[in-house]
């Protein structure tokens, strides 16, 4: 007998039973075109120094990382953002090297400015990579400082656009720097340039191989807790994001990525600007680990994690796998 509204008559796995029909009834797909690169640069010429912590992700020397966006231009990937490794002697209390027009980002940056034109090329806005204490802000007393490091933040900003960044990416989460960055980008007349705010950016224990990539993972004194967010908070998170959207941001960053999914989800839904999800170092390497050891399918791995930030409502995913995923996509 047949019951109307319950199974046997209603039965889910007809929309499941091939490939042709669960394509056509996907209700999310995954292109290149969703990917973000992140690279970290190095000095050098024809140099490639292994990530210990990060299996299969490299520190590159500039012209190697012009091969590398290169590649990935011709996957199909539209954006990279550049990390660098400064070299100790170089950092200093105040950043000062981040404020080198000469610095290696911006060295990166006009090298793939003019090698790859039309990619987008995202510059990360904050003091760590530079500083001696491994801070994204200047420390006073032994306080991180937040209106005094917006100063500097604006600084940096100004020369990573200066080199041919179009897209700049404050990270370090101090209150007031969009807005401030904002302003002082248009004063020079670069309206042009977008920001891409890390608005919900939380103390993570899930960097620490990317502070082992920028080398500032020895130089860290204590924690970023007093301006990075407290992992318990999500309504916080749409107060910030909404702050950032006031001030003048362009598009929006969660970070990290798959542990705080509910959060994308949040940040979407209430704001509708483009959100991208941080698949940060520590998911990475976490899941490079299980590839390695044979624990589960790599490529089928890389592909549903992918996935479920666009199931949450990311419009783009910054990930260490992008060159591996969009090979994948483009093979199938």
């Amino acid at each position: 007998m047949a019951f109307p509204g319950r199974y046997p008559t209603v039965r889910p796995r007809r929309n499941r039973s091939n490939a042709a029909v669960r394509a056509l009834v996907a209700e999310n797909a995954l292109t290149p075109a969703d990917l973000i690169w992140p690279l970290f640069v190095s000095d050098g010429i024809n140099k490639r120094e292994p990530v210990p912590s990060m299996p299969g992700v490299d520190r590159m020397s500039v012209d190697l990382i012009v091969d590398a966006v290169k590649r990935a231009e011709d996957a199909g990937i539209p954006a990279i953002a550049l990390f660098p490794y400064t070299d100790p002697i170089l950092r200093d209390d105040a950043g000062s090297e981040a404020f080198n027009p000469d610095n290696l980002v911006c060295r990166a940056t006009r090298a793939v400015r003019e090698a790859c034109p039309n990619i987008m090329i995202v510059c990360d806005v904050a003091l760590d990579p530079y500083t001696s204490h491994g801070h994204d802000g200047l420390i006073v007393g032994g306080e991180i400082v937040n209106d005094e490091t917006v100063e500097s933040l604006i600084k940096q900003a100004l020369v990573q656009a200066e080199a041919g960044c179009d897209t700049l990416a404050p990270s370090d989460m101090m209150d007031g720097r969009i807005g401030a960055i904002r302003a002082a980008l248009d004063v020079v007349g670069r309206c042009d340039v977008r920001i891409l705010a890390y608005a919900a950016k939380y103390a993570s224990c899930f960097y620490g191989p990317f502070r082992d990539a920028v080398g500032s993972s020895t130089a860290l004194i204590g924690d970023k807790r007093t301006y990075q967010m407290n992992p318990a908070n999500s309504d916080e998170a749409l107060r910030e994001v909404a702050l950032d959207i006031a001030e003048g941001a362009d598009m929006l960053m969660v970070k990290p990525g798959m542990p705080y999914l509910d959060i994308l989800q949040r940040v979407k839904s209430e704001f509708h600007l483009p959100t991208f999800a941080y698949q940060v170092s520590g998911e990475y390497s976490m899941l490079r680990t299980a590839f390695d050891l044979g624990y589960m399918d790599r490529d089928r791995g890389i592909l549903e994690t992918l996935m479920c930030f666009k199931r949450a409502g990311a419009d783009a995913v910054l990930t260490y796998f992008a060159l591996d995923a969009a090979l994948m996509m483009n093979s199938s």
